[in-house]
């Protein structure tokens, strides 16, 4: 089992079963873990400000359960933990990081930012560089799953290998 699987389990034992309508997906980085929890919709739940709605109480009536939640979890898994909802297909956020993210880059590389910021895509060279991101990851999510996927065959291989205790 690989540690995003386990802490997606440990979730899933701990979550109260009345909160979601479906499984929740539960995303694991070096940073942070992320739980969305996908609610059930409602008659009149049609309409983005429904559904916001929806959320809300969500948020309201489970903040105290999740945040004991995300305390034990943070203290066992070294990672702040972060929540979020879906209803329909709108998705919300309660809590994430935003990790500053240090790197060098040449002269060609920062004009490539510069051009960003003076075309108003963006107005600073972080936020150039986090769009530059999403766009890599939107564009080619195909190519970035399939580098998933090796690295899951790769941390596999590690933990069949021999034991170096």
């Amino acid at each position: 089992m690989t540690e995003a699987e386990a802490i997606s389990a440990w979730f899933a034992a701990r979550v109260p079963d009345t909160w979601f309508g479906e499984p929740m997906e539960v995303t694991v980085d070096r940073d942070e873990i992320l739980v969305l929890g996908p609610l059930a919709e409602t008659t009149g739940t049609g309409t983005v400000a429904a559904r916001l709605a929806v959320v809300k109480r969500f948020r309201e009536g489970t903040r105290d359960a999740r945040m004991a939640l995300a305390h034990e979890a943070e203290h066992r898994f070294e990672r702040k933990v972060s929540w979020a909802a879906s209803c329909g297909d709108e998705r919300f956020v309660f809590t994430h990081l935003a990790v500053p993210v240090m790197t060098r880059l040449r002269m060609q590389e920062r004009a490539v930012l510069d051009t960003l910021i003076d075309a108003g895509v963006a107005r600073s060279r972080s936020e150039a560089l986090a769009w530059c991101v999403r766009l890599v990851g939107r564009n080619e999510s195909e190519w970035m799953d399939r580098l998933r996927q090796a690295l899951v065959a790769v941390e596999e291989a590690r933990s069949a290998g021999p034991d170096t205790d």
